[in-house]
């Protein structure tokens, strides 16, 4: 079993950086895809970014490529997503989520979620 717990949400500038970090707790944390999904209001949760269990893999959504990075930390069992440049669409409410099916997954493959982490940006 894992527990995804988020942090790092806030307010920020269009513009500015922003990391959030997801501290997947479990003993086989690590064998877990590990990735981030976002949703705004009135809208459907979308794939942002994911990694392989081992952190060799990455994936990244076309809307936040060059943007965002998805990294993970096995030994401290976390997984970060550094995003720059935010723009107002990225605000949203962000999940981190743990699955056990290779890149990409799909929210209904996700096994586990964190309780999620809001992202405002203003202009």
């Amino acid at each position: 079993q894992v527990q995804p717990v988020e942090s790092g949400g806030g307010l920020v500038q269009a513009g500015d950086s922003l990391r959030l970090s997801c501290a997947a707790s479990g003993r086989t944390a690590s064998t877990y895809a590990m990735g981030w999904f976002r949703q705004a209001p009135g809208k459907g949760r979308e794939f942002v970014a994911a990694t392989r269990g081992s952190g060799g893999s990455t994936l990244v959504a076309a809307p936040v490529k060059g943007r965002f990075t998805i990294s993970r930390d096995n030994a401290k069992a976390t997984v970060y997503l550094q995003m720059s440049s935010l723009k107002l669409e990225d605000a949203a409410v962000y999940y981190c989520a743990a699955s056990r099916v290779g890149l990409p997954f799909r929210p209904s493959e996700v096994g586990y979620w964190g309780q999620g982490t809001q992202v405002t940006v203003s202009s």
